[in-house]
């Protein structure tokens, strides 16, 4: 499999080979919402909290008599229909996490990249790294490559590299661009983008650590 490759300058550069079994993979869609799931749920803190009536701070007097008042009978001021009082049936503290199988999310990873390649959503770039790190050179290499600015919402997937300080100083001011590293690479992330901006040598990071990994 290949895929055009494209310079700074939004010329055509060659091709890209492109591992079948990362981007030409099987897309289900049933694995795919999956997860998506797990990853959200994962996300989750899950650290709200609210005070019972048994939890709130006041006296447990009882507010006026019984008889006499021509008002309801009540006894705590902490009861959930006063102001400041207790919460009932409110949000405490749990666990939201969910698990899936390594071999299930690296097959969902694998499943979300051919999704973007099949309907053209993948742009192979190359030369990124020569860039100067300003926002208007990243600026200029996307309008380059013909993204509209109104559409704008790409992942730009980088290699495992450490000189790639100039890229991310210019891509991270510029709105609707988010830059993830290959080994970091994750469903939803892919999903939930509209473009894929892959740099040329993020391909064979992105072999090492999905396809060439070993699943325990």
């Amino acid at each position: 499999m290949s895929l055009d490759l494209f310079d700074i300058k939004g010329k055509t550069a060659g091709k890209i080979d492109l591992p079948k079994e990362i981007f030409g993979a099987k897309i289900n869609n049933q694995l795919l919402a999956q997860a998506v799931r797990v990853y959200l749920a994962n996300q989750r803190k899950g650290t709200a909290e609210t005070k019972t009536r048994g939890e709130v701070h006041g006296s447990t007097r009882k507010i006026w008599r019984q008889k006499g008042t021509g008002r309801a009978r009540h006894g705590s001021k902490k009861a959930p229909i006063f102001v400041h009082g207790g919460i009932a049936f409110g949000p405490h503290p749990r666990d939201f996490s969910l698990k899936i199988s390594k071999k299930m999310k690296r097959q969902a990873l694998f499943s979300a990249l051919s999704s973007k390649l099949k309907s053209n959503e993948i742009k192979a770039v190359t030369g990124l790294e020569k860039l100067d790190p300003k926002t208007k050179s990243m600026a200029d290499v996307i309008n380059n490559l013909g993204i509209d600015k109104k559409k704008r919402n790409i992942l730009m997937i980088t290699p495992l590299k450490n000189d790639l300080e100039n890229v991310y100083r210019a891509a991270r001011n510029l709105e609707g661009v988010r830059i993830l590293n290959a080994n970091v690479l994750n469903t939803y992330d892919v999903l939930n983008n509209r473009l894929i901006l892959l740099m040329d040598k993020a391909v064979d990071s992105i072999k090492e650590n999905f396809a060439n990994a070993k699943i325990n």
